[in-house]
């Protein structure tokens, strides 16, 4: 049997499915005997995630430190990784797990520092996306692909959460040197269990944070025309925070209020039960969870086949759309039309839980940390 680890995964904001995804992976790790602990920014998140951490908080044993960390690098970055290097130090992890462009930077960093002092200690990083998303024409995409490359030179196994992910590494970027994995986001054993929807339910979801990149435009203006193709009002539910004032006023513009709920953040399976059929209108994605939860639910989805998504789905597969309203729109309407038939374009469900449980999940995780301790 091997030894436990003492991991301590470091990220920026709580919010989202890379939170989702450090709970989950450590408390797969909890309970293969592994200590675990967090460093995340202080200043983001609410009711919600604080409900969250205090789920997770008796299984971490590292503990759970809270320090502002800012979305862009600023002079405040020397304090915040001051401060958080001392309680690393303290801590003597074998692994140091940075998830996310912020995360990353602060455990390679640490790591290194670590390693300077004398300590062994594995470093990896998870990008989630993250940095991936920025133009390398701009300037700022040049300075922080820059640094990326940079700091290549101090990771010791690189975790992509899908060959989209990797690919679009090595072409904005550029290797990575590092070893590298890919290991798909997992759900727990109880969320493949079905969701039925509510009596009285919704058209059409939308889960997730409010923004442009998300394509919650496209989702109301796809509501809008796949109303006018049917011939009725079609409605919908939209759950998440973020810029929730912007998707009002559009629903408002639209002469969608009275379809249309804005809902705040919630869990995502009580929000399933609102609607018959997810959709899921992002611009760009890494391995989103939401889809994964959906189809482990039952739900009937549309999807746009970016970022890892179309890795999720059978080749070809008409679920998947381009994020472009005219696209979103005709699936929505074709959907309505037969939702039997629709409903049987979704994936196997013994195909996702052996490719997307937290077991497999956490295992591949494990793989790479023992190869980069060794």
């Amino acid at each position: 049997m091997t030894s436990g680890l003492r991991i301590v995964h470091c990220f920026r904001a709580p919010v989202g499915g890379l939170f989702r995804h450090v709970r989950d992976l450590a408390a797969a790790q909890a309970a293969a005997g592994h200590q675990v602990g967090f460093i995340c920014d202080s200043t983001t998140g609410g009711a919600l995630e604080g409900r969250y951490f205090d789920a997770v908080a008796g299984s971490l044993p590292l503990g759970v430190t809270r320090i502002p960390i800012r979305r862009n690098v600023g002079p405040g970055d020397l304090a915040a990784g001051w401060h958080a290097y001392r309680l690393v130090k303290k801590l003597r992890p074998d692994v140091l797990h940075g998830h996310g462009a912020k995360g990353g930077a602060l455990a390679r960093v640490f790591g290194s520092a670590l390693r300077v002092s004398g300590y062994s200690v594995a470093r990896l990083y998870s990008p989630h996306g993250g940095v991936l998303h920025f133009d390398p024409g701009t300037a700022k995409g040049r300075l922080l692909f820059s640094l990326e490359r940079m700091m290549d030179r101090m990771s010791d196994h690189f975790l992509f959460v899908s060959e989209f992910e990797r690919r679009t590494f090595a072409e904005k970027i550029g290797g990575p040197r590092s070893p590298s994995s890919v290991v798909y986001n997992g759900l727990t054993p109880a969320e493949f269990a079905p969701v039925a929807p509510a009596p009285g339910a919704a058209d059409f979801l939308y889960i997730g944070e409010m923004r442009a990149l998300k394509g919650t435009d496209i989702f109301v203006d796809a509501l809008a025309r796949a109303s006018a193709a049917t011939g009725r009002p079609l409605s919908a539910v939209m759950v998440g925070g973020g810029e929730t004032a912007a998707c009002a006023a559009r629903v408002e513009r639209l002469g969608l209020s009275r379809h249309v709920r804005l809902l705040p953040p919630m869990p995502a399976r009580e929000a399933f039960a609102l609607a018959r059929v997810v959709v899921v209108p992002s611009r760009a994605e890494a391995m989103p969870y939401i889809v994964l939860e959906a189809l482990a639910a039952g739900k009937p989805m549309i999807a746009t086949a970016v970022g890892g998504i179309p890795e999720i789905f059978p080749p070809a597969s008409p679920a998947l759309v381009r994020p472009q309203v005219e696209s979103v729109s005709a699936a929505m309407a074709e959907a309505l039309a037969d939702e039997a038939a629709h409903a049987a374009l979704m994936p196997a469900h013994d195909e996702l839980r052996a490719r997307f449980g937290v077991e497999t999940m956490a295992a591949g995780v494990e793989r790479a940390y023992r190869q980069a301790l060794a």
